[in-house]
């Protein structure tokens, strides 16, 4: 991803949750990390099922069944649960609040990866049949402003303005799309860098905190 030239340690961010009182479940998603592969490979459209195994596993052991949840699903994490929450809204029932960090929608990336390469809009639909002949999906079925519809927990999104890796459009999308009033976006000011955004909870948790603290304690 271009201007992203530094490696990005969630650790902080385990110790600033584990620190503030919380239990940290962190999982990589599907051919992801040392987690097993599946589906050949494909990315992006059965990562919902990794989130309700997550919720599943919280509440199926004896020393977390009676916790309380709240999410932090950061990017693919993001689109994986709002999809999750289209799929199987029942499963969200008791989880308190979310945190959502960058979600991403393929047609706005790659919508900027065609512009900045000085492709015509117009490729967009060659794009589109060589990713459906490769995956038997189409890019439009990947948009979390879509699954956005679905929300049915208070959200907190916050995103790099000036992400060279998609649109502001994008994720306000996904904030305005999202029906219950109780949401939050917040906007990353005075970088280009995608991978700002993913550290920004590390530099800047006590918003982030004193979110989980209203709906968690």
């Amino acid at each position: 991803m271009p201007g992203n030239d530094f490696e990005v340690n969630f650790i902080p961010d385990y110790k600033i949750l584990h620190d503030a009182g919380y239990n940290v479940l962190a999982y990589d998603l599907r051919n992801h990390g040392l987690s097993g592969s599946g589906n050949q490979g494909l990315f992006g459209f059965f990562e919902w099922r990794d989130v309700l195994g997550s919720l599943k596993y919280v509440r199926g052991q004896d020393d977390t069944k009676d916790m309380t949840i709240g999410l932090f699903s950061r990017c693919a994490g993001a689109n994986a649960t709002l999809s999750a929450m289209r799929h199987r809204p029942e499963a969200f029932k008791g989880v308190r609040c979310m945190i959502a960090p960058q979600p991403i929608s393929a047609g706005s990336s790659i919508a900027v990866m065609l512009d900045k390469m000085g492709a015509p809009a117009s490729y967009m639909e060659e794009a589109d049949r060589q990713f459906f002949m490769k995956t038997s999906f189409h890019i439009s079925q990947l948009s979390p402003p879509t699954d956005a519809k679905h929300a049915n927990v208070p959200t907190f999104l916050y995103q790099v303005r000036d992400d060279p890796c998609t649109t502001p459009k994008d994720v306000q999308s996904v904030y305005d799309n999202i029906p219950i009033q109780d949401k939050k976006l917040k906007w990353i000011e005075g970088t280009d860098k995608r991978w700002d955004g993913y550290t920004y909870f590390q530099r800047e948790p006590d918003q982030f905190l004193e979110r989980f603290a209203k709906y968690m304690n």
